[in-house]
């Protein structure tokens, strides 16, 4: 129980009339019987407040969040009370969400109840509790108010935003992938399996023409391949503190992680198995699965990575990509380089290469970028300009070092990393390299 706003104005009001009892004596008589008034009113008014059991309540949420994008919550509330109650609602949001409309003031007669919607937004992935809502109610007078906890706690999780995944995978099916900013790349034969005849079409090459079946016919067949499939994908996201950075409102990290699910949708969908090794701290392991029904199964394994606060291992991370992985794979190293990093990413992905076909997918920072393209307009900006070109120099001589011993690497912003990296899995597949 706490007291109003319109209850402390009374006090003061009391207090100024104590304050003239000092003054002038007469006043002491109308001093104690507004005092004493006061003081009944305060006590019968408390006792208007509802008891403990009396308010009860329950939350309506998604089993799951994306993400960065809104979803509405409804609260309802419901009372035993012989009378309406002017209440202040408050729902127990986790610290990682925001919410708007809240918090919400509304009456409730008796033996009704209200329900509120709101929108709540994660800003951080992973399972959060909604702690139990709060209802603050008043008197009858407007004297107290009183809190009571309602819904209890409900969990949810919030998962990476998969909505521009799946605008990709729409474009796909419609067959315009022109605009998607994925590229099909010519194919090879060496990368290819037989899949079916079918009718000549413009632009066939000749060497796909089945002349046995064409002679039969009497009709141009080509024959038509598939990319070979079976093969496994293996996504090693570095989990360090040199990820945790923002780009673009999202950390580093994040940006990986929606390359990992574009890059994830496509391979299930060409028939690939898809395995994710943490490292940098998030030692954690998902063994290749296979097919386009799995990918909630990657989603769930993936929802609650974060970028940790210790540094990035590249060598022991190729120990447990040796040690975890037996069958050849395309392993895909997705950090953000740093200069120094040279001598042992070079270590860890020849180690790797052994058995592997390895890609180091890097992402820069998109305000780097920017940095470089400004004008030069004073001394300050001449020195950050040459030591963007000096850090440009040393990040560019260690993807030269990784080139130099047939490793692959994709070197893109943050926010184009996700096509850049599909488009090099279908170069891969095209030229039959795993």
């Amino acid at each position: 129980m706490r007291p109003t706003v319109l209850l402390l104005r009374l006090l003061i009001a009391w207090l100024v009339l104590a304050v003239a009892a000092c003054v002038w004596e007469k006043f002491v008589p109308l001093w104690l019987g507004a005092g004493g008034l006061l003081l009944l009113i305060m006590l019968v008014d408390a006792f208007t407040l509802p008891r403990r059991g009396r308010i009860t309540g329950e939350r309506s949420l998604p089993g799951r969040f994306a993400l960065g994008v809104g979803s509405q919550v409804t609260l309802t509330v419901t009372h035993s009370v012989g009378r309406t109650l002017d209440v202040e609602l408050f729902d127990g949001i986790p610290t990682a969400a925001e919410a708007e409309g809240l918090p919400h003031r509304v009456s409730i007669p008796s033996g009704e109840f209200a329900a509120i919607t709101y929108e709540a937004r994660f800003v951080r992935r992973g399972q959060h509790v909604f702690t139990p809502a709060h209802v603050l109610v008043s008197s009858v007078i407007g004297l107290w108010r009183n809190l009571h906890f309602v819904a209890g706690e409900s969990q949810t999780r919030a998962y990476p935003n998969y909505e521009p995944v799946v605008r990709f995978a729409m474009l796909a099916m419609a067959n315009r992938v022109e605009q998607m900013g994925i590229v099909k790349r010519r194919r090879m034969g060496a990368s290819l399996d037989f899949h079916q005849l079918r009718d000549y079409q413009d632009g066939d090459v000749l060497s796909r023409i089945d002349w046995k079946a064409t002679s039969r016919r009497s009709t141009l067949v080509s024959r038509d391949f598939e990319e070979t499939r079976n093969q496994t994908i293996l996504l090693v996201p570095d989990c360090g503190r040199r990820m945790r950075a923002l780009d673009g409102g999202l950390s580093q990290f994040d940006h990986c992680l929606n390359a990992m699910l574009l890059i994830s949708f496509i391979a299930l969908r060409q028939g690939d198995e898809v395995g994710v090794v943490g490292f940098g701290g998030v030692q954690r392991w998902l063994p290749p699965v296979k097919g386009a029904h799995s990918m909630p199964k990657l989603l769930n394994h993936l929802y609650n990575y974060e970028a940790s606060g210790e540094p990035s291992d590249f060598v022991e991370a190729a120990e447990r990509v040796m040690t975890l992985q037996r069958r050849r794979a395309l392993v895909i190293l997705l950090t953000n380089l740093r200069s120094e990093d040279g001598s042992a990413l070079s270590a860890a992905a020849s180690a790797m290469q052994r058995r592997h076909l390895v890609l180091a997918a890097t992402l820069r920072e998109h305000e780097l970028d920017q940095r470089a393209d400004a004008p030069i307009d004073h001394l300050s900006d001449a020195l950050q300009y040459g030591a963007l070109t000096h850090y440009f120099g040393e990040r560019r001589r260690v993807l030269e070092t990784l080139r130099a011993r047939r490793i692959l690497t994709v070197d893109e912003s943050a926010q184009m990393l996700p096509v850049a990296l599909a488009n090099k899995y279908l170069d891969v597949k095209a030229g039959g390299l795993l």
